[in-house]
């Protein structure tokens, strides 16, 4: 990654316009953990570019995450999809996380769908449930904009996160799917499961959902100025409420079951756009 994650980012945009064939395109989805093929349920794919020949993309080392984008024809709309990403327990910093992000936004895209596994802290929610984001507690430590100032022509870092997750692109979700809940994601770094004790603190700060991923990405998304939605699928309950314990292999196992179906729906959700 460059000094200018900014100019990274429009750099690895160059590199996917002319791998793909396609000057920009409109919308972005990252799949969460297991979801790789929900990609073949949003439509027929164009092109799929290997991220490392975009630069900038550190390659991701968890099961369940591939290092590719596909281009994406998703009803006549231009769709890259992600084939998993980076997390912060990994290594990286901030600006590798997002950049992802980043790099779809200098592409073109003005929707930003965000998808990860999570494990629910609602116990009204069960597994294999999708889940809309309505908001989110960063509880990373990190923020995408701590650092340099971002260069002329960007927006200052002081970003306004008075609504992360876009209630217009929520309602589009809900139209295509009225029975799907919404809640509260909070983020950790990982890569440990919480402890039943920290899940209590979590149900009394609000959370329905934890997670290790995607906040991040939602904050460098908002502060470009693209609507975010996000989509948690619960793959596990959380610690003191899943009898059995936790395991990397049962997220995996939950995202590919429902991977397809999850792809549908966003299918769906993008056809809607305006």
């Amino acid at each position: 990654m460059t000094a200018d994650a900014y100019a990274a980012a429009a750099c690895s945009a160059g590199r996917l316009a002319r791998l793909t064939g396609q000057a920009g395109h409109d919308a972005a989805v990252i799949l969460g953990s297991g979801w790789a093929a929900a990609a073949d349920a949003l439509g027929e794919t164009a092109t799929e570019v290997p991220l490392t020949a975009l630069g900038g993309f550190p390659v991701p080392t968890v099961p369940g995450h591939e290092g590719a984008v596909r281009s994406v024809d998703a009803g006549g709309r231009r769709v890259l999809v992600f084939l998993g990403r980076s997390h912060l327990y990994e290594g990286h910093p901030p600006a590798d996380i997002v950049h992802g992000v980043r790099t779809a936004i200098a592409a073109g895209c003005r929707v930003i769908v965000l998808t990860n596994a999570a494990g629910g802290i609602n116990e009204a929610f069960r597994v294999g449930q999708p889940v809309l984001i309505a908001d989110h507690l960063n509880l990373t430590g990190r923020s995408p904009l701590s650092g340099p100032l971002p260069p002329h022509g960007y927006p200052p870092r002081f970003a306004d996160l008075s609504e992360v997750y876009s209630a217009r692109l929520r309602r589009l979700a809900l139209d295509v799917e009225p029975d799907l809940a919404q809640g509260v994601y909070a983020a950790l770094p990982g890569p440990h499961y919480e402890t039943p004790a920290e899940i209590r603190m979590l149900r009394a700060l609000g959370a329905d959902l934890v997670g290790m991923s995607t906040v991040l990405e939602a904050i460098a998304a908002r502060h470009l100025g693209a609507e975010v939605l996000g989509i948690s699928l619960v793959t596990n309950m959380a610690a003191g409420l899943a009898p059995d314990g936790i395991g990397h292999a049962e997220v995996i196992a939950a995202g590919q079951a429902a991977a397809a179906r999850m792809g549908g729906l966003l299918a769906r959700v993008l056809a809607e756009l305006g």
